[in-house]
C-alpha cells in the first residue's frame, strides 16, 4: 500500500522543478479553486495572495499548500476540527506555539500552514523522492507517527488523506497546461 501511494505521489518531485520553467499563472488557478468553496470574491482573493505569499516566503509549491489547505478546512478561515485544529491550516495549538503563531489569527494560521509543511518538507528530505509524501504524512498524523512507522503509517485517515491531496494537487497542476 505505501509503495502504491509513493507512486502516486512521485509526480509532486518531478513536477514542482518543471512548474519554475514557464510562466505560470498561479493566481488565477488557486483563486479559482478557492472560488469553489468561497463566494466572497474579497475574501478569494484575500486567501488566494495570502498563500502565494505564504509559498513564496517557504518555498513550498504554492499547488501544494492550496491542496493541503482544501483538504484541511476548505479554505474555511475559522474552521474548526472536533480534535482541536483551528483555521484553514488547520493547527493544533501545541503546533502554533511551537512555531509560534497566533492560529486565530488568519494570515499567521496560514504562514503557519506553510512554515509548518516547508519544516516537515525539510525533517524527510534523506527520504529523497519521497520526502513529500512523508511530509503530508507528518503533517496529518504527526512526524513521530511517520518516523515510528518508518514512512507513511498505516492510519485510513492518513493514506486517505494524502490520496486526497495527490488528486487535488494534480488537478491543479493540470490547469497550468
Amino acid at each position: 500500500m505505501q509503495k502504491l501511494i509513493i507512486a502516486v505521489l512521485i509526480s509532486f518531485s518531478l513536477i514542482s522543478g518543471a512548474a519554475h520553467a514557464q510562466e505560470i499563472d498561479y493566481h488565477s488557478i488557486i483563486y479559482n479553486e478557492v472560488a469553489r468553496f468561497n463566494s466572497d470574491s474579497f475574501e478569494t482573493d484575500w486567501i488566494t495572495n495570502a498563500i502565494l505569499y505564504a509559498s513564496a516566503t517557504y518555498a513550498v509549491d504554492p499547488l501544494l499548500l492550496t491542496a493541503v489547505f482544501e483538504q484541511e478546512s476548505g479554505f474555511n478561515l475559522s474552521a474548526t476540527s472536533p480534535v482541536g485544529a483551528i483555521g484553514i491550516a488547520q493547527l493544533m495549538p501545541e503546533t502554533a506555539q511551537m512555531i509560534g503563531v497566533d492560529p486565530y489569527n488568519p494570515l499567521q494560521n496560514i504562514m503557519g500552514g506553510a512554515i509548518y509543511l516547508r519544516t516537515q518538507i525539510d525533517n524527510f528530505q534523506s527520504a529523497g523522492q519521497y520526502n513529500v509524501t512523508y511530509a503530508l504524512a507528518a503533517y496529518n498524523a504527526g512526524p513521530q507517527a511517520v518516523v515510528n512507522s518508518g514512512g507513511v503509517p498505516p492510519y485510513e485517515e492518513t493514506i486517505n488523506y494524502i490520496y486526497s491531496i495527490s488528486d487535488i494537487f494534480n488537478r491543479l497542476n493540470s490547469y497550468r497546461y
